[in-house]
């Protein structure tokens, strides 16, 4: 089962996609936080035939985070999961800043991947 991993911004959504098994994760792309963003996931969700989303949920911006979860979720029909995260766009700069968000995004999920094959 893959899924798709999400560091929201207001400006730039950082993705990350897993492999089929559900162990590592990837960096993907950065999206432009747009009018066409939902377009844009449901097209990569169809293509990387994506069966659940986890978005990373920050202190400062978890009110717009979870209401674009709640869209995302409604709008897709796709389950979502947040997971609580801090400056992880700071720690995925470290190894490359020009894809700092779609890093980001790809250590998010592969915490959650990390704590759901755990159990």
């Amino acid at each position: 089962m893959k899924l798709l991993g999400i560091d929201y911004g207001t400006k730039r959504i950082g993705v990350a996609v897993s492999d089929e098994d559900g162990k590592l994760a990837f960096p993907r792309e950065i999206l432009p936080n747009d009018r066409q963003i939902f377009e844009k996931l449901e097209e990569l969700i169809s293509n990387e035939k994506i069966a659940e989303v986890v978005i990373g949920e920050a202190e400062i911006i978890s009110e717009k985070g979870q209401e674009f979860a709640k869209v995302l979720e409604k709008k897709l029909q796709v389950k979502v999961h947040t997971i609580r995260e801090e400056l992880t766009t700071l720690e995925a700069r470290r190894y490359q800043s020009s894809q700092a968000d779609a890093r980001a995004a790809a250590l998010i999920l592969q915490r959650y991947l990390d704590r759901k094959n755990l159990i």
